[in-house]
């Protein structure tokens, strides 16, 4: 699989929510879009993650950016996380790995000299054309939000 570019069209697919509803990407066309990968639910840099993007979420509503967090894990693993942490926006499971290898972000690891195949921890944000106009690669769970936000206001500046 060729990688992703900026400025390319966001790949379409349909991954349910943490309460089993199904969400077409290509249903958000004409509105921001947050699409973050993360590793997996409950741990503590995907905890983190989430948890400043809750914290953030009145400033996602009030530029009207669309947040999607996925991973790997099921939707009842999802439920439980979004439950616990009163997330206020869906995370979506791809248990079957479809939708992170056409990503890009299914790779090989390496923790504690252990290798595996996991998710990297990457962001994409696509704009109302449904083009991908930023990619975060390395993404540092603590300032992604606000980093995500500081660009948003920039490509918003940028149109007018």
């Amino acid at each position: 699989m060729a990688k992703i570019k900026e400025g390319q069209l966001a790949i379409d697919f349909v991954l349910p929510d943490q309460n089993g509803k199904l969400h077409k990407l290509s249903d958000y066309k004409g509105k921001w879009i947050l699409l973050y990968f993360y590793p997996k639910d409950d741990t503590p840099g995907c905890t983190k993650e989430a948890c400043a993007i809750r914290d953030a979420f009145p400033n996602f509503k009030k530029l009207k950016i669309t947040v999607f967090g996925i991973s790997v894990d099921s939707v009842g693993s999802h439920k439980k996380f979004a439950q616990k942490y009163n997330l206020p926006f869906n995370l979506l499971s791809d248990e079957k790995k479809e939708i992170v290898k056409k990503y890009g972000v299914w790779s090989k690891k390496t923790f504690m000299g252990r290798s595996y195949m996991g998710t990297k921890r990457t962001s994409f944000l696509i704009n109302p054309e449904f083009k991908i106009v930023k990619i975060y690669e390395n993404v540092k769970p603590e300032i992604h939000a606000e980093e995500v936000l500081n660009d948003l206001k920039l490509f918003n500046e940028k149109k007018q």
